[in-house]
């Protein structure tokens, strides 16, 4: 297993093509509702009626890396990334919907990290170092993940249809790839998450962060 991220070189923001971005989110919404894991979380989170929420980032790009890697359901999924939006900017509001996600998710796989989105500006700078502008949506939040891989969103609507929302495609998390998103100084948080994986699925790609003819 090697101990360093491989490295890709590529056109500016070219993110390699495959099939037609319709056969990827058909492809993904199968591989989503082949895991029952997956669907039971999903079924459990939208009874709760939170605003805008989704599951995001690794617990669905890699379960789609399982998938295509050929390894158990849940292979390196640490935890499960719920975000909504709610105008409510207090931390007991947020608190309150952290408790009752926990309580609804009971049985299920987690943990579940429930963060509501118009409250990151008031501690991610804090957190993290770098400034982060109020958020007018919690989609938005997706296109200043530190991945390009990271901005997959989904919503289990009460129809059953699954609402996904991946502002940069799909196409990296089929080829296996962890490419810079250049949206926010977000190195660190780049190079931190593409050893881990790396480590779990020696078939990733890495793009490095400052490889300023690759990424976004």
């Amino acid at each position: 297993m090697p101990n360093h991220p491989r490295s890709l070189s590529a056109p500016a923001g070219d993110v390699k093509r495959g099939p037609r971005p319709a056969a990827r989110n058909e492809r993904f919404e199968a591989i989503v509702r082949a895991d029952p894991d997956l669907m039971r979380l999903l079924r459990s989170i939208r009874r709760i009626r939170l605003p805008q929420w989704r599951l995001v980032a690794g617990c669905l790009y890699q379960t789609v890396w399982n998938v295509l890697t050929g390894r158990p359901r849940g292979t390196g999924i640490r935890d499960y990334d719920l975000i909504y939006f709610d105008e409510d900017l207090s931390w007991a509001a947020e608190d309150a919907v952290i408790r009752r996600v926990a309580a609804a998710a009971r049985g299920c796989v987690g943990p579940v990290e429930t963060r509501n989105q118009a409250r990151v500006h008031l501690w991610f700078e804090s957190r993290f170092g770098s400034p982060y502008p109020r958020l007018s949506s919690a989609d938005e939040a997706l296109e200043r993940y530190a991945s390009v891989v990271h901005a997959v969103g989904l919503r289990l609507e009460d129809d059953d249809r699954l609402d996904l929302t991946a502002p940069f495609g799909l196409d990296d998390a089929f080829a296996i790839v962890v490419r810079p998103n250049r949206a926010l100084d977000n190195a660190v948080a780049h190079r931190a998450k593409a050893r881990r994986a790396q480590a779990i699925w020696p078939e990733v790609t890495v793009i490095p962060w400052d490889d300023a003819a690759a990424g976004l």
